[in-house]
């Protein structure tokens, strides 16, 4: 009898070889993931150490008063870059912003409806993934070849080509989270559809959309490639957007390759400049602009 309860008796997990194998197999699985993680985590620490160490050593009052400086030349600042950068990005985000929200409401009201909807929501994920310098090829070949000189004005709409996908994507997919009880109940008023839309739909959203709109401006704050392509540089102080304008990256990428100390010191201070505003905007979209979605 006690063999018999003895062959009867249930396997215990730990000596069952099916276990033991999908338990050692998860500790590698988690072991690598940690790893990966470390790695990560060291190469980005790596790289903010080095920028922090070296940018703010290029930090000033110049660096925020005086042009950038001849070749040779000591002293100067990153004041033209800044104020071009500024102009530009602050366009491009004035230009994107209304079309990026306009076509998510429409992709969210109509995107299972159309045919056109459909291509819209495709053209979006293709231009999100499209490489920034094919966007300045584009821009350089339908606007600067024509006008035959570089611009701000080519480098803002280069900009906002870039940012409207990221308005859209993220104006689509926050209105999708919005209940349909909450629909339902403006329609049982009696409210048209366009004011369930504005009025109801994106007001319960409009946090999640802001932060849409800083994530898209994070995304063009350091893009290079597409103003080599359109507003190159300008060595002086300018506002007129229908000429060549400084702008941030692309100093940052000419500094950097000279053989001028000066030179890279500046584009170590214009990287950190970059860096914490990026850094900024997205701790500001995590934290102020956070908002959950209505029940």
């Amino acid at each position: 009898m006690s063999q018999v309860s003895t062959l009867d008796a249930p396997v215990k997990p730990a000596m069952n070889p099916v276990y033991r194998k999908r338990l050692l197999m998860h500790r590698v699985g988690i072991a690598l993931s940690v790893a990966a993680m470390a790695l990560g985590l060291a190469v980005l620490v790596w790289i903010l150490f080095t920028l922090v160490i070296k940018g703010f050593g290029a930090l000033s009052v110049d660096l925020f008063t005086q042009t950038t400086p001849a070749p040779g030349s000591e002293g100067g600042g990153l004041i033209n870059a800044i104020v071009g950068s500024a102009l530009m990005v602050g366009l491009a985000t004035v230009v994107s912003t209304p079309i990026g929200i306009l076509a998510g409401i429409y992709l969210a009201e109509y995107g299972e409806e159309n045919k056109l909807a459909q291509v819209t929501r495709f053209v979006t994920d293709i231009m999100l993934s499209a490489p920034s310098i094919v966007i300045g090829l584009f821009v350089y070949a339908l606007y600067v070849a024509h006008v035959k000189h570089f611009s701000g004005y080519a480098g803002a709409i280069a900009l906002s080509l870039i940012a409207v996908p990221v308005v859209v994507r993220t104006t689509d997919n926050m209105l999708r989270l919005v209940p349909n009880s909450l629909l339902e109940a403006a329609f049982a008023l009696g409210a048209p559809r366009w004011k369930v839309a504005t009025l109801v739909r994106l007001r319960a959203v409009k946090a999640g959309v802001i932060t849409g709109v800083l994530l898209a401006l994070a995304r063009i704050a350091g893009e290079t490639a597409p103003l080599l392509f359109t507003a190159l540089n300008n060595q002086f102080q300018s506002f007129n957007m229908n000429a060549p304008m400084a702008n941030l990256p692309s100093v940052i990428a000419s500094f950097a390759m000279s053989p001028y100390d000066n030179w890279r010191s500046l584009a170590w201070g214009g990287a950190l400049l970059i860096t914490f505003s990026v850094l900024a905007l997205n701790i500001l979209s995590r934290t102020v602009f956070s908002q959950k979605v209505p029940n």
